[in-house]
């Protein structure tokens, strides 16, 4: 009986060490192993490159004519003839309304005997002063010529012409500067007084977008700084445009007035709503396409590849251009970094560079 115990304890004993040699084989089975069983995976990279960088400054705003006219009826009289309606395109000294002319006509037609009666009067007063006139004194000539003018009427007369003249040619309104009708007030066969308003003529050479810009971008803003157009009716279209002020306040919001010329007005109108994309160069910023950034933990990170395994790499981002990042810190100029399945990339994963 002792003799079975025996053997039965040292039955147990072998077994015992025998696991425990087992566990500690699985235990020190290299973690190169298990790496080697995952699979690779497949990545697109991009190089970090020191380069200029085009930093963009976005802003909304609403397009108004870069010039804008009041055309005013500068005397009261009856509208006869309006030769324009809203929206209409108008050159600059086209007639654009006229008003019954046959009360000014009546005063030019007026003025026009009473300068010839005036001028008949002094040339008659000249024939007392006929030695005066033939002498060869002609401090002493203009002198009495003067006085002749004055008591003949002769003076007020040509005044009176030249008002009369003018009264005249006010029933005839023009367009002070070419462009497209707005805002018409009155229509035809209408009394109106002096000094109303008939419309608004809206430049159509040049168009002028303000937009708010954040305090913090202003410093990268330049007057003749190039500028990229969109209107919100046709944000597929690019204008041309350039800055050509910069309103030296900042008002209650933290926001700077930009305005941005526009080289095309074809289909935009005053008023309406439209995008301004304003290129600043950044000069020899570390960039990377804006794929290779990802956050973890609120923390901004890229990966790169070091032999043939993802590398973590936290970094410190600057301005971003809706394309590629700047890169402040963390990363080193011509690394390789991976663009695409990165989300979940865990560090040190083998990584197998692919190609489109």
């Amino acid at each position: 009986m002792i003799k079975f115990r025996c053997i039965l304890l040292g039955f147990l004993a072998l077994s015992f060490f025998s696991c425990k040699n087992d566990e500690e084989k699985v235990e020190e089975a290299p973690t190169e192993s298990f790496r080697n069983e995952v699979a690779a995976t497949e990545v697109r990279v991009a190089i970090a490159e020191v380069k200029s960088f085009d930093y963009l400054i976005n802003a909304i705003g609403k397009l108004e004519a870069a010039s804008q006219v009041t055309a005013v009826i500068e005397q009261a009289g009856f509208l006869i003839e309006l030769n324009v309606t809203e929206g209409q395109s108008v050159e600059k000294g086209e007639v654009i309304a006229r008003l019954d002319p046959t009360e000014a006509q009546l005063r030019l037609d007026k003025a026009e005997i009473s300068l010839r009666n005036a001028n008949a009067e002094y040339e008659s007063m000249k024939l007392g002063y006929e030695t005066i006139f033939n002498s060869g004194d002609e401090a002493q000539k203009n002198a009495i010529e003067e006085q002749l003018k004055a008591k003949s009427g002769l003076f007020m007369a040509e005044v009176e012409l030249k008002e009369a003249m003018l009264n005249r040619a006010r029933c005839e309104l023009k367009a002070p500067i070419s462009g497209k009708i707005a805002d018409l007030k009155f229509k035809e066969g209408s009394l109106v007084g002096a000094n109303q308003e008939l419309c608004e003529i809206l430049g159509s050479k040049q168009m002028i977008l303000k937009v708010k810009v954040l305090e913090s971008d202003i410093s990268l803003i330049s007057p003749n700084q190039k500028a990229e157009v969109y209107s919100i009716s046709n944000s597929q279209n690019t204008i041309e445009g350039r800055v050509i002020g910069i309103n030296p306040k900042v008002d209650e919001n933290g926001l700077v007035q930009v305005s941005v010329a526009i080289n095309s007005t074809a289909n935009l109108l005053p008023g309406m709503n439209a995008r301004a994309i304003i290129r600043a160069p950044q000069n020899n910023s570390l960039v990377v396409p804006k794929d290779a950034l990802v956050y973890r933990s609120g923390r901004a990170v890229v990966f790169s590849i070091e032999n043939e395994e993802s590398k973590w790499n936290y970094v410190e981002v600057g301005k971003d251009n809706g394309e590629e990042v700047e890169i402040l810190e963390g990363l080193e100029p011509n690394s390789t970094v991976i663009t695409s399945n990165n989300l979940q990339l865990a560090h040190q994963a083998p990584v197998q560079i692919v190609k489109d």
